[in-house]
């Protein structure tokens, strides 16, 4: 959430502000316990929050089973496309 440039509710604003990436699930990682972030986030659509872990071991071990859970996992739903079938 606490970013150099930009904040990270202003990034998932840009996020689900585009057509091309509004169905594009966003997990969040941070080191931020604030609630305003959560809710914040959540009122944006976020698919998910999770704490980083201080420890570097435990945070590879958690971005793995995030990334098994929404690459295998999870099903999502197909986007919508201004392309049109025949």
């Amino acid at each position: 959430m606490k970013l150099p440039k930009v904040n990270g509710i202003e990034v998932l604003q840009a996020i689900r502000g585009d057509p091309r990436t509004e169905f594009v699930p966003v997990v969040i990682l941070t080191s931020s316990l604030e609630q305003r972030d959560l809710i914040d986030s959540y009122q944006l659509h976020v698919n998910s929050g999770v704490q980083k872990p201080a420890d570097f071991e435990k945070f590879q071990e958690i971005v793995q089973q995030l990334g098994f859970y929404w690459l295998i996992v999870n099903k999502t739903a197909a986007a919508k496309t201004s392309a049109t079938t025949a």
